[in-house]
């Protein structure tokens, strides 16, 4: 349900933006916005508060934001709120910003290896992933997993490519313990 809730949401507020020709304005601001919350929990509690009526809500989300958003997003805070929907919000703009990548065509690739890459180990990995994905541009994110033995794991959405020791091995245990004696 909330994965639903987060899609409807985000994808009205893409097509808000592309819309309005205001992709570039409503990602940055989402970014910033995104940061603001998670460094401000009180104001979270203060939105998702049982007790605290929606105009009384909207009317804080006003005052907060007012003049330091843009009055799309802000209007698109104000129908979160009065949708009963903040508690998704992260949800949304989550969904929101990968819309954009994906638009934009910018791929979001997570590699996790066994040891440090060096520079120009990272540059490769891109350019592979650049050249046998429909990719114009990658964000990389690179994770330490020392059980990993060697090799690397290499996730860009959902899907995954596991070229691990950790992983062969495993599969050689799986063959291994097929063979009948």
């Amino acid at each position: 349900m909330a994965k639903l809730i987060s899609k409807t949401y985000g994808d009205a507020l893409f097509e808000l933006a592309v819309e309005k020709n205001k992709i570039d304005v409503l990602s940055e601001e989402t970014e910033q916005l995104r940061s603001v919350l998670s460094d401000n929990a009180e104001f979270g509690r203060l939105m998702n508060h049982p007790k605290i009526i929606k105009e009384e809500k909207i009317q804080v989300a006003k005052s907060v934001f007012e003049g330091r958003i843009s009055e799309e997003l802000l209007g698109f805070i104000t129908i979160i709120i009065s949708k009963d929907r903040y508690k998704d919000i992260d949800a949304i703009l989550d969904y929101f910003i990968a819309e954009v990548k994906r638009y934009k065509g910018i791929g979001v690739a997570m590699v996790t290896t066994a040891v440090p890459l060096k520079e120009e180990q990272c540059r490769k990995i891109e350019q592979r992933l650049l050249d046998t994905t429909e990719y114009k541009k990658m964000e990389m994110h690179y994770n330490l997993d020392e059980s990993l033995i060697g090799g690397m794991v290499v996730r860009i959405g959902d899907r995954v490519v596991d070229s691990s020791i950790k992983t062969k091995l495993n599969e050689l245990q799986k063959e291994l313990l097929k063979v009948q004696l």
